[in-house]
């Protein structure tokens, strides 16, 4: 088992971009709680939710396609979008080491941009991240079909991609929560699967981890599942390590035989002992593949009080499923829409090079037919909207009424 605690500091640039709306609403989380050491980025064909961003940059993903009114639910017309903004968003990553690509897949414009973003990131060089959700059981089946096929896709182009089924929430959640509670709950998760990163890189600690350890964990791995845990007391250290590795909002795997984990041990700098610092990572560490690369950082925290947390990343877990595979159908058709004269200050349309543009547009997009619920999950309600075939409701209101 190979095992190295680095000391050096890191200057690595990192850009977070968050792709349609669920992206756009993880980025706002993640700009509130004031996540630091990043560049955001908003990236969007829907300039209604662009227009509400916080992040540093603003792109409006396939204006000539879109007119500024979203995908309509078709993802094809995401993965187009971003094809036509493919200079803006290139020179938007231009010069980053890490780039996250946070997107909630099922949708149009997350599901068909993330994938051709994640690819450009990865061209560049950039280590690419993707933090992606998956649906809940009780949304339309297409969107769940949606999903899966975004993930393959998403996956193929991504260094690492972490996971979270919106479905680990509702266990969580008691039947008072309202939708706005739940929505919350999705952008914080995205918000800790981030910041358990670029915290063991951008944080002063006992021991730091620098860029070169984060890519020895995270370069060309696959899926990944991400657990927090905090405790305090006596056994705050122990606790709160079972409770990172058995983290109910992930992926339905543990880290056993992970080949790669990332730990994070945070705690204020004068609360945190050298035996806890041990029995945390000798007890994550049991679980692991005997020839996994464990990289352990040490941060200090003073926000944590009395309370000690762990963030473990797992790589190279093997036991994650891929979706089999069939086709997807398209639909599309716009009216115009301009972004205020107020916000195209903010719009990144930095054209510094000639870039040869990707594959045609007329590649086909794949879906994959969903999984099954995870087991001990209570079974929801018959969904609201079943899985029929395609009907005028399908379509945005304002499409249906251009059509008439």
């Amino acid at each position: 088992m190979a095992f190295r605690m680095a000391e050096e500091e890191s200057v690595a640039v990192i850009k977070v971009i968050g792709v349609g709306g669920g992206g756009g609403n993880a980025i706002n989380t993640m700009v509130e709680n004031r996540l630091t050491g990043v560049q955001f980025i908003a990236a969007n064909t829907d300039m209604q939710a662009l227009e509400k961003s916080r992040a540093d940059i603003l792109l409006q993903l396939g204006p000539g396609i879109t007119k500024g009114m979203g995908a309509g639910a078709d993802p094809e017309m995401g993965r187009e979008a971003a094809q036509e903004s493919y200079e803006d968003l290139q020179n938007a990553l231009k010069g980053a080491d890490m780039v996250f690509v946070t997107a909630g897949l099922g949708g149009g414009t997350g599901t068909g941009a993330a994938p051709v973003i994640a690819k450009l990131s990865k061209e560049s060089g950039a280590l690419t991240v993707a933090v992606v959700t998956k649906p809940f059981y009780f949304e339309a089946k297409k969107r769940m079909r949606n999903a899966e096929a975004g993930w393959e896709k998403l996956k193929q182009y991504s260094d690492t991609i972490i996971t979270v089924p919106n479905d680990r929430l509702l266990s969580l959640m008691n039947k008072n929560s309202t939708l706005v509670n739940m929505m919350e709950m999705v952008d914080n998760v995205l918000l800790q699967a981030v910041k358990g990163i670029t915290d063991l890189i951008n944080l002063p600690g006992h021991i730091n981890v620098d860029f070169a350890d984060l890519k020895t964990v995270m370069k060309e791995v696959g899926p990944a599942i991400m657990g927090t845990g905090s405790a305090s007391g006596e056994n705050r250290a122990t606790e709160a390590a079972k409770r990172a590795i058995d983290n109910q909002l992930l992926e339905d795997v543990g880290i056993d035989g992970a080949r790669g984990i990332l730990i994070n041990i945070s705690a204020a700098k004068e609360t945190m002992t050298m035996n806890e610092f041990m029995e945390a990572s000798a007890l994550i560490q049991e679980k692991a593949h005997e020839d996994a690369n464990i990289i352990i950082g040490a941060l200090f925290d003073e926000s944590l009080g009395e309370e000690l947390r762990v963030t473990v990343i797992a790589t190279g877990i093997s036991s994650i499923e891929e979706p089999e595979i069939s086709q997807l159908e398209v639909v599309r058709n716009r009216q115009p829409q301009q972004l205020p004269k107020s916000k195209q200050g903010r719009l990144a349309r930095i054209f510094e090079e000639e870039v040869s543009l990707p594959e045609s547009p007329g590649t086909p997009v794949t879906i994959a037919k969903p999984n099954a619920l995870p087991q001990g999950l209570p079974r929801m309600p018959k969904p609201i909207f079943d899985d029929h075939e395609h009907t005028e409701f399908d379509e945005p209101a304002y499409l249906r009424k251009k059509a008439n």
